[in-house]
């Protein structure tokens, strides 16, 4: 997959690249980026492994996982990561995840993320089902799955052991007939 093939106005969805590392890290490594994320910031050293581990993703046959650079289409800069996994528990499904550097929140681009996230999964990969978790003190996350056409779930208790405590998570959902609906409209 070299470009995403539902653009929206702003972003484009991209396999990373040996060079994306330093931005990547922007996000990673980010004390601010990572605050309610399931692991504390990463060095450059393990972000070279991330980035890795998702390059080999996309040559995997059959593809589990795909773990996309966030680009700005009129500078192609890298602003954040995206990901869905295939969910081997449940029939045509999948979990997503975001996060983009602090320099790009609040402009909208979580929603266009995810949205991009689940044109992918309901387009090409032909799912029937996605589902993300957000930590309870991530509000803005929460804005942005709303936004982005999902429907909280639940709440998964001691779910997450993070900077040394159990965390909770709230779960979203969104299926196929749902997304093409909101599509239509």
């Amino acid at each position: 997959m070299e470009r995403s093939p539902f653009p929206h106005d702003r972003l484009v969805l991209r396999e990373l690249e040996p060079g994306d590392v330093t931005a990547v890290h922007g996000v990673y490594g980010s004390p601010a980026a990572t605050e309610h994320l399931s692991f504390t910031p990463r060095s450059v050293e393990e972000v070279r492994a991330i980035v890795e581990r998702s390059r080999a993703s996309a040559r995997a046959v059959p593809r589990q996982e795909y773990a996309l650079g966030v680009v700005e289409r009129s500078t192609d800069e890298l602003v954040g990561f995206g990901r869905l996994a295939l969910d081997p528990h449940q029939q045509r499904a999948a979990t997503l995840g975001f996060a983009l550097r602090p320099a790009s929140w609040g402009v909208g681009y979580g929603r266009e993320t995810v949205a991009l996230l689940l044109a992918l999964a309901f387009g090409e990969l032909d799912l029937h089902r996605v589902w993300a978790a957000r930590a309870p003190l991530n509000t803005a996350s929460a804005r942005t799955l709303l936004a982005a056409g999902m429907t909280e779930e639940g709440r998964i208790r001691g779910h997450v052991h993070v900077r040394g405590a159990w965390r909770d998570s709230i779960t979203y959902g969104i299926l196929r007939e749902e997304w093409d609906g909101r599509a239509s409209r």
